[in-house]
């Protein structure tokens, strides 16, 4: 009888546990409600698609029921009215879409478009900024989308970075206050995995998928040859197509991961924090309505897809051909000439400052052609904000994403131990050079 007694007490504990699992996979409770964050951090008609991306993800938030009171739209809004776009107050997100631009709330744009705006958003500080914030509760399920450019560590918010330290402290202040009860991230930005990586919990109810892994790009896709400009990046494509589709009340975020991963084959596809989130419905974060929204595109974004860093050349080149006149080449060749001279630059600066600092070619080489993980964090942050100061020509960071790709060397400076005060010394002597 002790036996049998033991045997149903074990039984019964193991009911619970599984109750408190299913339970953790519900949709929000009764009085929880679905809130999002959409993020474009550029500006410029060049970054014409991370706007697009956006707004198109506005658009399948709102047709599948999240009321533009919580949902919240950060963008530069510089792209629609834009002197180059021949399509004023239209912006696209695929060849022949529909314009995503429609209704889309305008709650901070311009100058406001910030990572410190973006932190105090997140955190429902309404004290410290002038519009909407994710007033979020213990109950409430919240959805963060993010696009723009990346580097190791940090993902670009015009001329200003945020850091992956300061976006994780932030999740952890949303855990600690009690404002969330799941949190979703969706990451498009270069090298953007490395935001996450050995950073992000996994028991603290976060999932997070990311365009790249820490040490790669994303890609642009959909050249048009109308805008002369990229409509969309793959990895954003392909999960908003992806919803477009859909009945997202049926489909796991594991399964849209899955689908965006295999079909993006310019970069991996990553997820990180509480995995067993993947088991929640895509409902559950982007609204429980179904869309009437329209189909998405057959092309396949990845016929055409370029790496992010490359896309002001690209879209050179491709103008060229275009070009109307003798004088519109002439003059788009020499924008592409000083820009390849530009990267140049860049690539020549980069390598000075890594022998100037180490003094040693193999040292030198080692740091060329290494992919450390970032573990000098305070280290790598520190010489970073020192170049981005001292640099503000050449590199011009981080709103020059080529230069945002050399900066895995001072990573890997960081991680081999030279000298910080060596690097910025180096750093100083190129730049006054430069």
């Amino acid at each position: 009888m002790k036996g049998q007694a033991v045997a149903i007490l074990l039984m019964f504990a193991s009911s619970l546990a599984f109750d408190e699992r299913v339970v953790s996979f519900e949709k929000p409770q009764a009085d929880g409600k679905h809130w999002a964050l959409l993020v474009a951090g550029s500006n410029g008609y060049y970054n014409y698609r991370h706007q697009a991306d956006t707004c198109h993800a506005y658009q399948i938030l709102k047709s599948h029921g999240i009321p533009d009171e919580r949902i919240i739209v950060m963008m530069f809004d510089d792209i629609a009215h834009n002197e180059e776009n021949p399509v004023k107050g239209n912006i696209i997100n695929q060849p022949g879409g529909p314009n995503v631009y429609t209704g889309v709330p305008k709650d901070y744009t311009g100058k406001d478009v910030n990572p410190e705006t973006f932190l105090s958003v997140l955190k429902g500080e309404k004290d410290k900024v002038s519009g909407k914030v994710i007033d979020s509760g213990p109950n409430d399920h919240v959805f963060v989308n993010f696009v723009d450019h990346g580097g190791p560590g940090i993902i670009a918010f015009g001329s200003k970075m945020l850091k992956a330290t300061a976006l994780n402290d932030a999740i952890m202040y949303l855990k600690d206050n009690n404002r969330y009860s799941k949190l979703v991230f969706y990451v498009e930005a270069c090298e953007s995995g490395s935001m996450f990586e050995d950073m992000l919990p996994k028991d603290i109810n976060v999932f997070a998928t990311t365009a790249s892994n820490a040490h790669e790009s994303s890609y642009a896709c959909y050249f048009d040859k109308t805008r002369k400009t990229y409509l969309g990046d793959v990895y954003s494509v392909k999960w908003m197509q992806d919803s477009d589709k859909e009945d997202l009340s049926q489909e796991t975020l594991s399964k849209q991961f899955k689908i965006t991963k295999s079909e993006t084959n310019t970069s991996h596809v990553m997820e990180y924090g509480d995995l067993t989130m993947g088991d929640l419905k895509v409902a559950d974060f982007q609204g429980n309505q179904m869309s009437t929204g329209p189909a998405p595109n057959t092309a396949d974004p990845c016929a055409d897809a370029v790496k992010s860093e490359d896309v002001p050349v690209e879209i050179l080149r491709r103008s060229i051909d275009l070009a109307d006149s003798e004088q519109e080449r002439m003059d788009l060749e020499r924008k592409l000439t000083a820009l390849l001279e530009e990267r140049a630059m860049v690539e020549s600066a980069a390598n000075q400052i890594v022998q100037i600092a180490t003094g040693d070619h193999i040292m030198t080489a080692k740091i060329a052609n290494t992919r450390h993980h970032i573990k000098q964090w305070a280290c790598y942050e520190s010489t970073v904000e020192y170049l981005k100061a001292k640099c503000p020509k050449t590199f011009n960071i981080p709103m020059n994403d080529y230069a945002l790709r050399k900066l895995y060397m001072f990573v890997n400076m960081c991680e081999e131990n030279i000298s910080q005060k060596r690097v910025m010394s180096a750093i100083d002597k190129v730049c006054t050079e430069a």
